[in-house]
């Protein structure tokens, strides 16, 4: 497996988006609420660069003559032919079943070394990373 650093946590502010090369593949990482997801920029329609689509939400179950938006942020629209799809999941709206796109595992590390085994004789604490790097997983 594959590790690309995408930059730092400030660098990508809640709401926004980074889109980079990685092995060869290009691949949108999103910031959800504090929580970093990756896509692959291409929609399984017709290969439409999905990570350049508009971040939405979307109406929510409800009762006739009723309608509730939610979700704000979570759904991205291919720019191409409005496909929808879930950017926590790489699931599409219509057919969350069949129809996705390839999601990567993407986690926020520190700039020290991650490698490390902890020495358990040391007494340690819990640390919070407040502009950590973001690594994407291939």
């Amino acid at each position: 497996m594959g590790r690309h650093v995408v930059g730092r946590v400030s660098e990508v502010p809640p709401g926004g988006r980074r889109i980079v090369d990685a092995a060869g593949r290009s691949i949108g990482v999103f910031n959800v609420k504090g929580t970093f997801y990756a896509l692959r920029n291409s929609c399984p329609h017709q290969a439409a660069p999905l990570c350049l689509g508009a971040i939405k939400g979307m109406t929510l179950p409800s009762r006739p003559g009723e309608y509730h938006w939610g979700r704000e942020g979570e759904i991205l629209r291919c720019p191409w032919h409005g496909w929808e799809f879930d950017i926590t999941t790489g699931r599409s709206i219509f057919n969350p079943h069949k129809t996705r796109v390839k999601a990567y595992e993407v986690t926020v590390e520190s700039d020290q070394a991650q490698d490390e085994e902890p020495d358990e004789s040391v007494e340690t604490f819990d640390v919070t990373v407040e502009d950590g790097f973001i690594i994407l997983h291939t």
